[in-house]
């Protein structure tokens, strides 16, 4: 059955076509390219992989808890909202959050895909057309591997959120080729790593856990690629232009934190909309995530020199300013190697008192 059929919501309702102006840039310099890229790029080549072998299909998922996440993890969990419930309808709730997150996922790797795919044409060295078109493939795989994880598996989708999709249009249609790196590389996939993780880091589910592994693996070169581009080229802006960038990065930090309160999913369920909520955004638990979204962005945004003082202040606003001097090229590894785990078949599956996955 088409995943049109399956959409909880109308999609009319956030389907849309971009419109904007594109630079293409070509360029006739076909030697003298930065080796780091270059590496990344070789990278890249040798760790493409094919979603339909390299996982396995054959597992199922459990129909009372699909990924069987702790339901601590529920945003409403010990909630009043949450008492009232039925086993039943317990049952119900978890199918469809864990449905909502993974379709915001799916959809935010087609917005991937667009944004690679408008690097490559954009970009003007050629050393980064070369590593986005490896992403490109990527992008493509991630699309195939949570299409046919909600398709198959858990059988709903949810369509695209207004926060994703608002976030989206701004990275794809503004006309500068940085921008592009900066808000989808830098900014949505870093929050996507620490989204994945934390189903790779706490599914019991073998299958879910491997497809955010694999996802996680490309994902985080991603955003090494993001960063090695970026640090070379904002220092050569002036101090209004670097301004206009920070200013992008606080609004979209902001954005993004504030945008996980899940509205389409309560309304769905029929349950107290504003109730539900005001719950999630107050739980410890959520409050904890929302911060954890900036452990891989915060680090990246000051290597590539977006670091003024309104930048900081906005991170520790957001109670995320002790990610700063994380290792990125640490956790870059580490996602490798949880990646390998998994294909090996020595990953012990998590929970929430497993070791925490990143600083």
């Amino acid at each position: 059955m088409a995943t049109m059929y399956r959409y909880q919501l109308p999609v009319e309702q956030t389907g849309w076509a971009l419109s904007g102006e594109t630079q293409t840039s070509f360029t006739w310099e076909y030697e003298d390219e930065r080796a780091k890229l270059l590496a990344l790029y070789d990278k890249g080549k040798k760790q493409q992989w094919d979603a339909a072998t390299r996982i396995d299909w054959s597992q199922d998922l459990d129909p009372e808890n699909p990924q069987e996440i702790d339901d601590r993890l529920i945003p409403i969990f010990g909630s009043p909202i949450w008492d009232k419930l039925t086993d039943k309808e317990k049952v119900h709730l978890r199918h469809h959050q864990q449905a909502q997150t993974l379709s915001q996922f799916m959809h935010g790797e087609q917005g991937a895909l667009m944004a690679a795919a408008r690097i490559v044409q954009t970009v003007p060295e050629l050393d980064a057309k070369f590593y986005a078109a490896t992403q490109v493939m990527d992008e493509a795989r991630h699309v195939e591997a949570y299409a046919r994880l909600l398709n198959e598996k858990l059988g709903i989708a949810y369509p695209i959120t207004p926060g994703l999709k608002a976030l989206l249009e701004t990275v794809l249609t503004d006309r500068r080729w940085d921008m592009t790196y900066l808000g989808m590389q830098i900014l949505i996939e870093g929050l996507a790593l620490a989204a994945f993780q934390r189903i790779r880091d706490f599914a019991k589910n073998r299958l879910a856990a491997s497809v955010n592994a694999y996802v996680m693996q490309d994902e985080a070169r991603h955003v090494a690629f993001g960063r090695l581009a970026l640090r070379d080229f904002y220092p050569q802006l002036s101090e209004a232009e670097r301004g206009e960038r920070e200013e992008f990065v606080v609004q979209a930090c902001y954005h993004m934190r504030d945008r996980f309160n899940q509205k389409e999913l309560w309304e769905n369920l029929g349950l107290p909309v504003k109730e539900a909520i005001e719950v999630a955004m107050s739980s410890e638990n959520m409050r904890m995530f929302r911060k954890r979204l900036f452990s891989r962005i915060v680090p990246t945004v000051k290597d590539i020199g977006l670091w003024s003082e309104k930048v900081q202040k906005a991170f520790a606003d957001m109670g995320a300013i002790e990610f700063a001097d994380v290792d990125s090229d640490a956790l870059l590894e580490q996602d490798a190697r949880v990646a390998a785990d998994f294909d090996a078949g020595v990953f012990v599956l998590g929970g929430l008192e497993g070791p925490p996955k990143t600083p």
